[in-house]
């Protein structure tokens, strides 16, 4: 009982952790709809010049 110590108080670390999970998860879903605009835009490009009909 003598070195008993109190826990330490991590609820800053958890906040942190938690504010780094969804910042890079807000720039993964930024890039994927970026990258899914682009891909529409390139589709319509190749469509005007689908002349296999």
């Amino acid at each position: 009982m003598l070195f008993q110590q109190a826990t330490p108080d991590t609820a800053g670390y958890m906040i942190a952790g938690y504010a780094v999970l969804f910042g890079v998860l807000l720039v993964y879903l930024t890039s994927f709809f970026v990258r899914f605009k682009k891909l529409r835009q390139d589709l319509d490009i190749l469509e005007e010049f689908d002349v296999g009909d």
